[in-house]
């Protein structure tokens, strides 16, 4: 017998059960940003268990730019990109990451601003009228949400017995209440 012999690990495999006829029947179905992060994990995974570095070239930069903004002009846009490298997948995926964040960023920006620019025109306004407005949208701001109505409804679970104590305690001080305008006592029979 060898000494370097190996070990061979055989999966279980239920019957019955239809196998995909090919990888791209296997997948679930992904939006084009999920499954281009799922795509650049994956060879992240695989480049860093080979201890391999994944360095695009001058062509794959091109090629990732090209279609960062064909998906960008179309966002409905799922592109083949089983038929692309690696590298341009890689890149790509670093290049819709970094302009998630931008937009995020860029948002919040703008919100802040408008906030920013409410307060001044408040501060600023010459009638009561113009700063009550400027105040409103204010109030009205995502995360300020000062006019929002909140209502709170809170359920009480009794049983039978609790219950029916209760309503002989609210008819007990029902008998001596006023009834028609007149004073009844109402007896029990």
């Amino acid at each position: 017998m060898n000494d370097s012999s190996q070990n061979v690990i055989i999966p279980y495999v239920e019957n019955d059960i239809p196998l995909p006829k090919n990888a791209k029947e296997a997948l679930p179905n992904m939006s084009a940003q999920e499954e281009l992060t799922m795509r650049a994990q994956t060879i992240k995974l695989v480049s860093d268990l080979a201890d391999e570095n994944i360095e695009p070239t001058t062509e794959n930069v091109e090629h990732a730019e090209s279609l960062a903004k064909e998906m960008m002009i179309n966002p409905e846009l799922k592109p083949e990109f089983g038929e692309y490298p690696n590298e341009t997948i890689a890149y790509l995926s670093g290049l819709v990451s970094q302009t998630s964040h931008m937009v995020a960023k860029d948002l919040a920006d703008i919100k802040l601003s408008v906030v920013n620019g409410l307060l001044q025109e408040a501060a600023m306004a010459k009638t009561s009228r113009e700063r009550i407005s400027a105040w409103s949208k204010i109030g009205e701001i995502d995360g300020i949400d000062a006019f929002k109505k909140k209502t709170e409804i809170t359920h009480i679970t009794k049983s039978g017995e609790e219950l029916e104590k209760e309503l002989k305690e609210t008819i007990e001080s029902l008998k001596s209440k006023v009834i028609n305008g007149k004073h009844e006592v109402i007896k029990d029979d």
